[in-house]
């Protein structure tokens, strides 16, 4: 008897996983991104990065502290793995009531160090159809998809920061590894 609700389960958590897994693109071909007003870059579209592994971070400033936090990781990730074939992306979405100031994009994105593209996610469409449409339940809005050679989503951090010495950067820079070096 022990055996079979063992197995039960192991069906149900399996199940479980996997429908997580498909509200959120993970193991999925990461979608087509819809963003304009590219900061230190060229427009770039995915497709054009197969055969590079890419991290995306969604980021807004200058309210959010866990954009803040993450930034030096980011331009860490950015410095150290950039001529591995990692390529970080930046892309910002706007939550002030005033209205959407590029310029200000441009100032934060300098303050934060970013010296990867960054570009505007208007209207939040890209974050929406990654993960916010997917995941309704969710409030964070700074997530980051960490996407393999093929195009493939290999890791989601769904929000929050992620700074030198927490599980979550090990964790991120592991995958990171994984996938260059595999």
């Amino acid at each position: 008897m022990s055996v079979f609700l063992v197995f039960v389960f192991f069906l149900l958590f399996n199940c479980t996983a996997s429908a997580e897994e498909e509200r959120s693109h993970l193991h999925s071909p990461a979608p087509e991104w819809e963003v304009s007003d590219w900061i230190d870059s060229e427009p770039l579209e995915l497709k054009d990065l197969q055969g590079s592994v890419v991290l995306v971070r969604f980021w807004t400033a200058p309210q959010c502290p866990f954009c803040r936090a993450s930034a030096p990781a980011l331009n860490e990730f950015h410095q150290t793995y950039g001529p591995r074939g990692l390529k970080v992306i930046g892309f910002y979405h706007h939550k002030s009531s005033a209205p959407l100031d590029p310029a200000r994009v441009r100032f934060y994105a300098k303050k934060f160090g970013f010296k990867f593209p960054v570009a505007i996610d208007h209207d939040w469409k890209t974050l929406r159809r990654w993960w916010l449409d997917r995941q309704p339940e969710s409030a964070w809005t700074s997530v980051s998809f960490l996407i393999d050679k093929q195009g493939i989503v290999r890791h989601i951090h769904h929000g929050g920061q992620y700074v030198k010495g927490d599980s979550d950067y090990t964790t991120l820079k592991a995958k990171i590894e994984e996938l260059l070096f595999r």
